[in-house]
């Protein structure tokens, strides 16, 4: 199969995507919303997107419930466990010697990633740039961070591939005309499949190769 070489760019998620973190978050937001909603399963419908849009979208204007929360999520996320997905820092690598850029594409904040780095102090270095929430003007499934990672590579939409596990950022991806691996991490492979070009479990065995077909 010859490839045809082109200025791509590869856009991945981190929680789910790069880091197997997905099924803490979903414990931790499910004790959330019983405890201040009574309802486990908005925890569901409020992966992928920013902490503040979470805020303003269940606990709007209830100052005091949105600062215990940060406070209860800071010491979580200090405490929890950020290993990789399965293959990923080869796949990214394999990717980088192609000329793809790379990028992190979270909702997370900077608070955050600095979590992250302190556990992999060679995260940085893997990507080329790292987007977070502050940079957004929209949350996910909104197309606003997709669209930011393509521009600040000046790389077209339809040049450049989104790595998702969320419903929101599986929508969020093809909202901007990318297009889409989704990662069965966090929901089922046959519950993603219409949101993605390809799906798989992880990146084991992946590399530049199997995802230039999409281009």
């Amino acid at each position: 199969m010859k490839i045809i070489q082109r200025k791509t760019a590869a856009l991945f998620d981190l929680d789910g995507v790069i880091l197997d973190t997905e099924k803490q978050y979903t414990i931790f937001w499910s004790d959330i919303m019983q405890k201040y909603k009574g309802d486990i399963s908005i925890a569901q419908k409020i992966k992928g997107t920013t902490l503040d849009k979470i805020y303003e979208i269940w606990f709007p204007k209830m100052t005091k419930e949105q600062q215990e929360i940060t406070a209860e999520l800071d010491v979580f996320e200090h405490t929890m466990k950020m290993d990789y997905i399965s293959g990923l820092q080869g796949f990214v690598q394999n990717l980088r010697t192609h000329d793809v850029k790379c990028a992190v594409v979270t909702s997370s904040n900077k608070v955050k990633m600095q979590t992250v780095f302190s556990q992999h102090p060679e995260f940085e270095s893997l990507f080329d740039k790292i987007l977070t929430a502050e940079m957004f003007t929209k949350s996910k499934p909104d197309p606003d961070p997709y669209l930011l990672g393509a521009a600040i590579f000046g790389i077209p939409a339809a040049s450049c591939i989104v790595f998702e596990d969320s419903f929101n950022g599986l929508k969020s991806g093809r909202a901007a005309g990318m297009h889409i691996i989704g990662l069965a991490t966090t929901n089922s492979a046959e519950s993603i499949k219409n949101y993605a070009d390809m799906v798989i479990p992880d990146f084991t065995g992946m590399t530049y190769e199997k995802i230039a077909v999409l281009l």
